[in-house]
């Protein structure tokens, strides 16, 4: 016993009352489901003591209004007056066999942070495990972010605005997977997920999807950059030493496309162009291709075409993201039918460039800034005060320099009532060499195997 409180680890159906001290360390949010003719809710919490005892506890009905905002992730609590029943080992991953339901009679205090119960406990399953064990199940990954896809706002069939970002984890089995953040992870600057670092995940998803593994990042786990676990610091000295030049087996596989980019890779520009133009009516798809910026298009017809423009920062309903919409002299928004804040944003029409074609494209506003190496506000304040040859001049300087990673989204369109495809670049990045000089090497030996056979 800890004092008058229960130790999770010896909770059971034979014990009715009970009472235990713990600490929230993960909380999920709060789901609707069909009850008869009606509605129910429910929501569940993860709860850790300070004799290292973790907890499944769900809460239905009445009990979410009650608790719902009561109970915050990363404090302290006293819990009672719940029942207890044998735990769903496919969707929990607390290692107890039963998990405590509450309801309107249940009973919780927030009490004082207590030093010795840990803020939170991984139970680390490597990829190599994770591929032998029949799907679906959650468990926690350690590894290092080897690719990372823009974050993409997108609507679901249920009407609710979702922000995703994809990223490719590896870890010291040579083995990669891609898992899917949501929310706000998602939304991080890009330079977070840059550089290859290591991250420990609490609560991911595995699911069977396109004939291999597809993970997501529940939205009650957590995402730890620069974790001093011994296994982050194993997996960091391994990608350093031996993991950039190692070969590593994919464990998910590229999707035909969606709303969400599966950045399917291709071998060139005019790889790209043929698989583009494969693109059905309706359905868009995501491809990741290294090239070199070649030009930026400044002039059309002898006209000077303008590379920045004023776009709306005010939030839009449902998921806070900038509006962007061109916003008039004024400031108004005719999106947002107001006048209010706004910043300045590139329009780019980029030709990027390799060994096999040169195609222009259509280049947002993020992967415009990282094409050119500048940000809008830094070419609009040269412009305003150097004028536009000079702008001209700094973008020319980041023709053809390092390769770039570029991710492109390809959609069938119509444009003054014919059918084409759109070809779009939503990201630049910097080429990965470890993974780039392991595709040339696969590449290599495919053309002497050819050359022997």
């Amino acid at each position: 016993m800890q004092g008058t409180f229960f130790p999770i680890s010896e909770l059971s159906t034979y014990q009715s009352k009970w009472t235990i001290r713990a600490r929230v360390t993960s909380k999920g949010q709060v789901r609707t489901f069909r009850k008869g003719s009606g509605e129910g809710q429910v929501f569940h919490v993860e709860l850790l003591d300070a004799e290292g005892g973790e907890i499944r506890a769900t809460f239905w009905g009445d009990a979410v209004t009650l608790f719902q905002d009561k109970l915050q992730k990363g404090k302290c609590y006293t819990f009672s007056g719940g029942s207890l029943r044998v735990a769903n080992r496919q969707f929990n991953q607390c290692n107890h066999r039963y998990e405590i339901n509450f309801d309107k009679a249940g009973k919780i205090e927030e009490v004082e942070d207590v030093a010795q119960i840990e803020k939170n406990v991984f139970k680390l399953v490597d990829l190599r495990t994770v591929q032998s064990r029949p799907p679906p199940f959650t468990a926690d990954l350690c590894g290092v972010i080897t690719a990372f896809q823009p974050r993409v706002a997108f609507t679901s069939k249920d009407g609710k605005e979702l922000v995703k970002r994809e990223v490719t984890v590896a870890d010291d089995t040579a083995t990669s997977i891609v898992v899917a953040l949501w929310g706000e992870r998602a939304q991080r600057e890009d330079s977070a997920f840059a550089g290859n670092p290591v991250v420990v995940m609490k609560g991911v998803t595995y699911k069977e999807w396109n004939g291999g593994l597809s993970a997501s990042l529940s939205e009650g786990g957590d995402l730890v950059f620069g974790s001093e676990l011994p296994d982050a610091q194993r997996i960091a000295q391994w990608w350093s030493k031996d993991g950039l030049a190692k070969e590593v087996k994919a464990l998910s596989n590229p999707g035909p496309g969606g709303r969400g980019p599966s950045g399917a890779a291709v071998e060139d520009l005019a790889d790209l162009r043929r698989h583009a133009e494969q693109v059905l009516a309706d359905q868009g798809k995501v491809f990741s291709v290294p090239a070199r910026l070649f030009q930026v298009q400044m002039r059309k017809q002898g006209e000077a075409q303008p590379l920045v423009y004023m776009g709306c920062q005010e939030p839009k309903e449902g998921n806070g993201l900038p509006c962007n919409r061109r916003v008039d002299e004024s400031g108004f928004c005719a999106a947002c039918n107001r006048a209010g804040k706004a910043a300045p944003r590139l329009a780019l029409r980029c030709k990027f460039s390799d060994l096999a074609d040169s195609p222009w494209m259509t280049t947002f506003h993020e992967a415009s800034q990282k094409a050119v190496g500048m940000s809008a506000e830094q070419i609009k304040a040269l412009e305003d005060g150097e004028g536009r040859e000079a702008v001209e001049a700094a973008i020319r300087r980041a023709y053809m320099l390092e390769p770039v990673q570029l991710t492109v989204r390809a959609k069938y369109d119509y444009y003054n009532g014919e059918p084409r495809t759109n070809v779009t670049c939503i990201d630049v990045r910097p080429v990965s060499r470890g993974e780039r000089g392991r595709a040339m090497l696969q590449e290599i030996g495919h053309m002497l195997a050819a050359t022997k056979a």
